[in-house]
């Protein structure tokens, strides 16, 4: 269950920095479950879990060193080695289900798994009474997101996914911009990636390639059948792990499930966008077994009472939206950004366009309290303060519509999707005028495996 949160290229701070990533309200929800209200700081000490814990899960665990580390788990003891050897008293674990039966000092887990395992170690640890931080995407799928959002609201557990953006100053400064009304009324917006790849032989994880035919042994310190876990079985093969697992269907959720809810989470805030209502995709070719190599996504959001119906494009694997009229020749758009257009100006990350609309505008004020942190939201919620900013009643919904972008990615639907749009009815989880379509909505799991 580990994960590397850095391969090639930018690291994950570093891609949030130069996408100016931004954030403050989803479906109209109010500014204490968005996290802007200010928090206060409780001084008692947690007792935190890691569950995958050898990259990005050792990373995050690190953020709670004034806590206690009582509990380590891993199914590769091997890529796990240093977050073991980190915290010599933690109790070391490869089941994640043995270690909540075990151990009932735990106050909250922190998971870092690879896709397909957020939402069984999420619920399992949120059905035992545990506060549960989860690595982005919040889920493998739609349906999971739903079911782990209503369980997480049902056991009153403070909650928090790891888009850290949501937090930063940036996400603020732009929703004060657009809530100022700097570019009047938002249309379109436009968020784009250079993942899986960043030039031709510097690969983040490969995507758009077949399944491996050779059986290699599996390494004596992993439990291969324990990271399949709800996945499909097939046989063990280097190909998928310890990170390159996010370009395969079955485990991970390629480009738009690791970047959209960083990405995509700034633009629901500043614009408060709900659930979109359809969805289209374009690409590269796609297979069976791996995302494609370069995908574009159009969602469709409604009106939200003044505001317009906004389109929101994604784009990934080096794409990226046309220039638009107004930019200064020579301006950089950036292999990682976010555009946002308005009836009078656009904003290029943070920045506003044209540049005599900055002397229009003149300073925006800032009007939304700033964040204590993103650790440190979700350690003081799990202490009785507020709810986290990316609470699952916030990264749950997002977690829904960047994923449904998924769905319009599948193979399967390809030439039907040439014809028409997905139509969407969120209320319902159900794809309305393409029936096929709703196989992909949920996935099955291997025998043995229920999340609900």
């Amino acid at each position: 269950m580990a994960q590397n949160s850095k391969q090639t290229g930018v690291n994950r701070r570093q891609f949030l920095r130069g996408l100016a990533v931004t954030g403050a309200a989803f479906q109209v929800l109010p500014g204490s479950v968005l996290g802007l209200n200010g928090a206060t700081s409780a001084n008692s000490r947690l007792n935190i879990a890691g569950v995958g814990i050898g990259g990005q899960g050792r990373s995050d665990i690190n953020q709670f060193k004034d806590d206690n580390i009582v509990a380590l788990c891993d199914v590769d003891w091997a890529h796990a080695a240093g977050a073991f050897k980190q915290y010599p008293k933690a109790k070391q674990h490869k089941d994640y289900r043995v270690m909540l039966e075990e151990q009932k000092d735990i106050d909250g887990v922190v998971v870092a798994t690879p896709d397909h395992w957020h939402a069984f170690v999420s619920m399992a640890a949120i059905k035992a009474g545990k506060h549960v931080y989860c690595e982005k995407p919040l889920t493998h799928s739609v349906w999971e997101a739903r079911q782990l959002a209503e369980a997480a609201r049902k056991a009153k557990v403070a909650t928090q996914m790891g888009n850290q953006g949501q937090a930063s100053e940036e996400t603020r400064r732009l929703c004060e911009y657009i809530w100022s009304g700097a570019i009047g009324k938002v249309r379109e917006a436009h968020v784009w990636t250079d993942r899986p790849a960043n030039g031709l032989f510097n690969e983040y994880w490969p995507q758009g390639v077949a399944r491996p035919t050779e059986t290699p042994p599996v390494p004596a310190t992993l439990d291969w059948d324990l990271w399949l876990g709800p996945a499909p079985e097939r046989p063990y093969h280097p190909a998928y792990l310890p990170f390159k697992w996010r370009g395969w269907w079955d485990f991970g959720t390629g480009a738009l499930g690791d970047i959209g809810c960083h990405a995509m989470d700034a633009v629901f805030r500043a614009l408060k966008l709900g659930q979109p209502t359809s969805v289209q995709a374009s690409s590269s070719r796609v297979n069976k077994e791996t995302y494609p190599v370069a995908s574009m996504v159009t969602y469709a959001f409604p009106a939200r009472g003044e505001q317009p119906p906004v389109k929101l494009v994604w784009y990934d694997g080096g794409l990226r939206p046309a220039r638009p009229e107004n930019l200064p020749v020579g301006q950089e758009m950036g292999s990682n950004g976010r555009l946002i257009i308005g009836d009078n100006g656009f904003l290029l990350g943070n920045r506003l366009f044209p540049e005599a609309r900055k002397t229009e505008v003149g300073e925006v004020a800032k009007t939304i309290p700033r964040s204590v942190g993103h650790y440190q939201e979700w350690a003081d919620a799990c202490k009785g303060g507020k709810p986290a900013g990316a609470n699952f009643d916030w990264a749950g919904p997002l977690a829904e519509a960047v994923l449904l972008g998924n769905v319009a990615l599948r193979v399967q639907l390809r030439e039907e999707l040439t014809r028409q749009r997905l139509e969407w009815d969120s209320a319902a989880l159900k794809v309305t005028n393409i029936p096929e379509a709703n196989q992909f909505i949920r996935r099955e799991y291997r025998a043995g495996w229920k999340l609900v």
